[in-house]
């Protein structure tokens, strides 16, 4: 197809920002030297306008299109955020930065996009206006949340938003996406037990709180096992385990731990926390402790409206000839999903080929996906502001 001719042209072009944004990777909302450099690219593009400081660190390009008549506009996000891991694949353009890498692929999605911007800056060949959104602090920050909260679709009057994310595993050239739930919601819970520290030699002067604790930890995976329909997806973690004695000889007098709870359904999101509260309250108390739960609300479930994930799959066909439009949903959580709350649209996957995993310290985004994920980018706006 055309478009993807184009963007074979221009690969080494966004190769280069590509591994210059690897370089020099940033965490959550500083991510100030990235924001600059997108906010120039687009500039020199043409852009009509360019908005920095969206959601704190945020960036925003408009490209108004040959037509306006419509009166339409379209968002689409990239994610310019980095992780706070070593980075080990010896690249000769590995991260500069001690402790921080794009682990991620965010590199690759920010480079996409500034790629099917220029493009779009190039032809205008679209009846309405292209909205290219550059989030922050994707990885637990909660970006996406901030530039909604920040007004953005209100102000740049977007009616669509779409999103991409690369996929290991998935061939190089590939494109996979489902409608509706496709990744899961991510909470956070913290609960303290609190019984009667003493010593190990006189538990029956003590109350001991790591007993109490541990049976918790392992009550907790009855909710997945008991209280929810087996057919249906919810995760419960605790990753931490702390007691306030160092000393192998003491019953604690508290214990702190936390935990992560992943669902792809709201109702199971809300049954979760109860079931949670219930159970580290109730053992506790049969152990002659107390318990008290604290959730912190995340990301909510990544939903792709059924309408709008048609639109995305088509462009995807269009770009690789067929696409899988029926892939399983997985439990990673997505800040995307603050977007798709607040306006209809679709997050599709494509592919990185044979790759480590994202979030390892190997990871490396597939340069040869460039040219499709580019051109499903640009794609989405000329197949939604079509020409009159």
């Amino acid at each position: 197809m055309p478009i993807k001719n184009r963007f074979a042209e221009l690969q080494d072009e966004i190769t280069a920002w590509r591994h210059e944004f690897h370089q020099h990777p940033e965490i959550m909302y500083d991510v100030h030297r990235t924001a600059a450099r997108v906010a120039a690219l687009l500039r020199s593009f043409g852009c009509d306008e360019v908005v920095e400081g969206i959601g704190r660190t945020g960036v925003i390009g408009v490209i108004k299109g040959q037509e306006t008549v419509s009166g339409r506009a379209i968002g689409l996000r990239a994610d310019m955020d980095a992780l706070p891991i070593t980075e080990a694949t010896g690249l000769d353009y590995a991260s500069t930065i001690p402790g921080a890498m794009h682990a991620c692929g965010h590199d690759g999605h920010t480079a996409m996009l500034l790629g099917a911007a220029k493009y779009l800056c190039e032809t205008r060949s679209f009846n309405g206006t292209a909205v290219m959104i550059f989030q922050p602090a994707e990885e637990g920050g909660a970006g996406g949340k901030a530039m909604c909260d920040d007004g953005m679709m209100e102000r740049f009057g977007i009616d669509e938003v779409y999103g991409m994310h690369n996929m290991p595993g998935l061939p190089v050239g590939q494109f996979a996406i489902r409608p509706g739930a496709l990744m899961a919601s991510a909470d956070e819970f913290e609960i303290v037990v609190t019984g009667k520290g003493g010593h190990a030699a006189m538990p029956h002067e003590a109350v001991d709180t790591t007993l109490a604790a541990a049976q918790i930890v392992v009550s907790l995976q009855s909710i997945v096992a008991r209280s929810v329909d087996p057919l249906q997806s919810v995760v419960v973690t605790v990753g931490t385990f702390e007691t306030d004695s160092a000393a192998s000889n003491v019953i604690a007098h508290e214990v702190r731990m936390m935990g992560t709870v992943r669902t792809l359904d709201g109702t199971l999101r809300e049954l979760a926390k109860t079931r949670i509260r219930e159970i580290a309250e109730s053992t506790a108390k049969a152990f002659g402790a107390h318990a008290e739960m604290h959730w912190e609300e995340g990301y909510p479930v990544t939903v792709n409206s059924t309408e709008h994930t048609g639109y995305a799959a088509a462009v995807a066909k269009d770009i690789a000839g067929s696409v899988d439009t029926n892939t399983p949903p997985i439990m990673p959580a997505e800040d995307f999903s603050f977007m798709l709350e607040k306006r209809p649209g679709a997050y599709i996957f494509v592919g990185n080929g044979d790759t480590a995993m994202c979030h390892h310290p190997a990871f490396d985004f597939d340069d040869a996906a460039i040219p499709f994920g580019a051109s499903w980018y640009a794609g989405m706006i000329t197949a939604r502001l079509p020409m009159a």
